[in-house]
C-alpha cells in the first residue's frame, strides 16, 4: 500500500475516538491540539479523573456506552481504539461505506489512513511514515529527528511569519520577496537564533530585509533571543 502524504485541517470537523485508553488519550489530544472543531468519545468505562480537563472542555463530548452506527453521522473522522476485533472491523466498514476517513490503532488493513510518527517544533511538522511496515522503525527515525531540530527551528518559523506579512505589503515582485525569504532560511539565523545571539539576528535581517523594515526588527525579534 502507497499512501498519499496530506495535512488535513480539522477546524469546524466533527471527529470521533471510540476508546479511551491509554492510546485513545494520545489519539483525543492529538486531535483536540490539532484544532478538530467537535471531538466526540465513547468508551464503555468512564476515564479516570486525570482526564476530566479533557471531557470538561466546551467542543468535547464524552458518551459512556458501546459504539452505534449512528455515532458516525455528521463525522468527518473516525479513530478506534477497542481491544475488540469485531467492533474495529464493523466501524472500518462502515466508514469505508460513508466516504468517512477512518484509523483503526495499529491495524492499517483497516484503515483508510494511517497517522505518521511526528515531530513538533512550534509551527514545524516533521512527518515520518513507513507506509505501516514498522512502527518501530518510524519511532527510531523520529527520535533521531528530534535530536536535529531544535527550539530554534519553531523560532526561525515565528520570526519568518512576522516577517512576511510585512514584505508582500511592500508591492515588491514575487521575484524580490522569495530572494529575501530564501536569503534568510539559508543564513546563519538559525545558529543565531540557537545560540540567543540577539546582535547576530538584529545584523542577519537588516543584511536581508529592505531597509524600510529596518525599524522592525526589534518586534520581529521580540521573544525569540
Amino acid at each position: 500500500m502507497r499512501y498519499y502524504p496530506i495535512f488535513v485541517n480539522l477546524e469546524n470537523k466533527g471527529c470521533l475516538v471510540v476508546g479511551a485508553g491509554e492510546v485513545g488519550k494520545r489519539k483525543i489530544q492529538s486531535l483536540i491540539d490539532s484544532g478538530a472543531g467537535r471531538v466526540t468519545i465513547i468508551d464503555t468505562r468512564k476515564p479516570g479523573p486525570e482526564f476530566d480537563s479533557v471531557t470538561a472542555l466546551p467542543n468535547v463530548d464524552f458518551l459512556c456506552r458501546e459504539f452505534a452506527d449512528g455515532d458516525l453521522d455528521g463525522k468527518f473522522l473516525v479513530i478506534a481504539c477497542t481491544s475488540s476485533e469485531e467492533v474495529n472491523w464493523r466501524i472500518s466498514n462502515l466508514c469505508r461505506d460513508r466516504g468517512i476517513l477512518c484509523n483503526i490503532v495499529d491495524q492499517p488493513e483497516k484503515c483508510s489512513f494511517i497517522v505518521p510518527a511526528t515531530v513538533k517544533r512550534g509551527d514545524l511538522t516533521v512527518a515520518i511514515s513507513t507506509a505501516g511496515r514498522s512502527p518501530a522503525m518510524a519511532k527510531r527515525i523520529r527520535k533521531e529527528l528530534q535530536e536535529s531540530f531544535g527550539d530554534e527551528y519553531a523560532s526561525l518559523l515565528t520570526a519568518m511569519g512576522r516577517i512576511r506579512p510585512l514584505m508582500l505589503s511592500m508591492g515588491l515582485t514575487t521575484a524580490d520577496n522569495t530572494a529575501v525569504f530564501r536569503s534568510l532560511v539559508n543564513s546563519a539565523l538559525l545558529d543565531a537564533l540557537k545560540g540567543h545571539d540577539l546582535d547576530a539576528a538584529t545584523e542577519i535581517l537588516k543584511e536581508s530585509l529592505p531597509d524600510p523594515l529596518h525599524d522592525n526588527i526589534p518586534e520581529l525579534l521580540d521573544g525569540l533571543v
